[in-house]
């Protein structure tokens, strides 16, 4: 698919999400996206390859969960952790939407930390960082902490507790409703929402698992 083509196809997804993008968001996104196919190879950031499925299973993936976000956030300026984020998914495409929000993408791998950098600098975001360190490291405090398709639930609670802001959130991104993870969660953390996703042109399932720290009574 060409990027005329491309274009096309990322307003139709952002219209069926009622996401309002500009032509500026537009271009930043399709600019990302051949950031991602020309970088690819060489930093491992994904395995697909062709422009279209990148369009759907990265890009409309993440954008889908942009409404959900919004509604938490209601347009405050937020601070946001993507942990382990490898090509910048969903971090990079918050920032591109949602210039309010400051987002960092936390990868331990060298090379995607610095993918992310180059994304910011070439995309002109100044409200996203690229940070090569271990989560576990990371103070923060961050309002929202957000993984996609990272780790087990209690793996990304456990690792990020520390980067969570006292009344904040977990997003965690995933796809069928994954009950043994949630039966495996830790006392002091509860479920309050899983919400389903439909994401435009993506025939699988896709769901955002809402978390926060239990109350102590």
């Amino acid at each position: 698919m060409d990027r005329p083509g491309l274009d096309r196809a990322l307003r139709a997804g952002a219209d069926a999400l009622a996401i309002g993008l500009d032509d500026r968001q537009v271009e930043q996104l399709l600019d990302y996206l051949e950031l991602i196919q020309k970088w690819g190879r060489v930093y491992n950031l994904t395995a697909v390859r062709a422009p279209a499925e990148m369009l759907t299973q990265h890009l409309l993936d993440s954008l889908a969960v942009v409404p959900p976000l919004l509604r938490r956030t209601q347009g405050r300026a937020l601070r946001v952790l993507d942990v382990g984020s490898g090509a910048g998914l969903p971090g990079v495409v918050l920032a591109i939407c949602r210039p309010e929000l400051r987002v960092d993408c936390v990868d331990t791998v060298a090379k995607k930390a610095a993918f992310i950098q180059q994304v910011a600098a070439t995309l002109q975001l100044p409200n996203l960082r690229g940070l090569h360190d271990r989560v576990e490291r990371l103070a923060g405090p961050y309002d929202v902490v957000t993984s996609r398709a990272f780790a087990s639930l209690a793996d990304f609670v456990g690792w990020s507790a520390a980067a969570l802001a006292a009344d904040g959130v977990w997003l965690a991104m995933k796809g069928k409703r994954p009950d043994q993870e949630i039966a495996q969660l830790p006392p002091a953390v509860e479920l309050f929402h899983v919400e389903q996703l439909a994401v435009p042109g993506l025939d699988a399932e896709r769901c955002i698992v809402w978390l926060r720290r239990r109350a102590v009574t």
